[in-house]
């Protein structure tokens, strides 16, 4: 008795494993299909779906009418793909429903795609709901910015939201003391490079100054660097600009990990760097660390990584690699170098033209993507030489020339 108990309990057991696995399964290619339909790309929907476990426990109404939100907020397509796939946690009905409230009251000011999804995507990471978001943009109106200037700091600075007021100004006041007059610190040292705001003024800023100063650099000169355009080449600009950009990319490779011995090294390696936004290396770094699973340090052997395109390059390379993983395509490791450094052609010919399923993910050799001809149709005509009729007394000729030669 005992034993067909035994049976039956293990006979429920096997029986409810696979009924969760079916059901998991089936919601599984409900969410596939809804955020297909809502413009995500197939060939992203499953790695994304794995990652966010959470979605498997969603319900499936509540998170099409969170998409339905989002979408009505007017932001493009793509926008709202890249923000969902950067910020998941957008998805919650709750914070979409006091964020579709709280727009009402911004739309006033015009607001464009991108400061929403800036605004959307802090205030999600920042645990801020939309009321607080409103009081940062009054706070920076009340430091004197202007509407134009608000949205270049919302636009360029999203974290702006998360910084407080009395840091905000501190910032401010540090370089009106050190000279800049206040007009031009708003309206030309944070309109143009909006991340000075939030720089610690004791932290960094101070040191910074006393750095250069050391270096002997005269004060006024100084003062006109920061208010020059941040993003001008630095070859140039002179020896001032270009120490400037060396310290900021050093301390970026140091904040991420490098000791600052290796941190000079790569830039000798590759000094294009120096060329480079802070924003766009901090990007890499941070999508070879999260999402490659590399240490920081292979970039010493590889420091080309740091100079290709990421979106057109990096990303859909990688995504190619971890297809070719996931199908047990790929019968060796593969390397961050070999990543890198092949040419787009090569790449292409060794990874993704034997799988023609790949070709969407690479894209830059896909059946869509017509390669332009280096020369108008045609032009080959020009170059052809003209043909000349044959008369009877050009025979004539020619056979009385042969008949000499024998």
């Amino acid at each position: 008795m005992a034993a067909t108990r035994s049976i039956g309990n293990c006979i429920l057991r096997n029986h409810s494993v696979c009924f969760s696995t079916a059901s998991c399964y089936r919601k599984q290619i409900s969410l596939a299909s809804l955020f297909q339909r809502y413009g995500f790309p197939p060939s992203q929907i499953p790695h994304f779906i794995s990652n966010n476990s959470f979605l498997l426990d969603s319900n499936i109404p509540e998170l099409e009418k969170s998409l339905a939100t989002l979408f009505s907020f007017r932001i493009p397509q793509n926008a709202v793909v890249s923000l969902i796939r950067n910020c998941p946690a957008v998805l919650e009905p709750k914070f979409l429903q006091n964020w579709e409230q709280g727009l009402s009251k911004l739309k006033a000011m015009n607001p464009s795609s991108s400061m929403i999804v800036n605004f959307l995507e802090c205030s999600r990471r920042f645990q801020l709901d939309p009321v607080e978001a409103s009081k940062k943009v009054e706070e920076l109106k009340g430091l004197g910015f202007s509407d134009d200037v608000v949205w270049k700091v919302l636009e360029g600075f999203p974290s702006v939201i998360a910084v407080s007021r009395r840091q905000l100004a501190s910032v401010i006041e540090f370089l009106v003391e050190f000279g800049i007059p206040r007009d031009e610190v708003v309206d030309r040292v944070v309109r143009l490079n909006p991340r000075v705001l939030g720089i610690g003024v004791e932290q960094r800023l101070k040191p910074l100054i006393r750095e250069l100063e050391e270096l002997r650099f005269p004060r006024n000169e100084i003062r006109t660097e920061v208010v020059r355009v941040p993003r001008e080449r630095i070859f140039q600009d002179g020896l001032l600009r270009a120490c400037f950009e060396v310290k900021l990319k050093v301390d970026c490779l140091c904040d991420h990990g490098l000791i600052r011995s290796d941190a000079l090294k790569l830039l000798w390696k590759e000094p294009r760097l120096i060329t480079y936004d802070v924003e766009s290396i901090e990007k890499k770094i941070g999508f070879l660390v999260q999402r490659m699973n590399y240490s920081v340090d292979c970039l010493l052997h590889v420091p080309e990584y740091l100079s290709v395109n990421f979106e057109k390059q990096i990303v859909p390379r990688y995504n190619v690699m971890e297809y070719l993983k996931a199908k047990g395509a790929l019968g060796f490791e593969v390397g961050l170098k070999d990543m890198v450094k092949p040419t787009r052609l090569r790449f292409y010919n060794l990874y993704v033209k034997p799988y023609p399923e790949c070709e969407k993910i690479y894209g830059r050799f896909s059946g869509i993507t017509k390669v332009k001809s280096k020369h108008p149709p045609g032009l080959w005509k020009l170059f052809k030489p003209p043909k000349f009729l044959t008369t009877d007394e050009d025979a004539k000729n020619l056979k009385s020339f042969m008949n000499t030669l024998v």
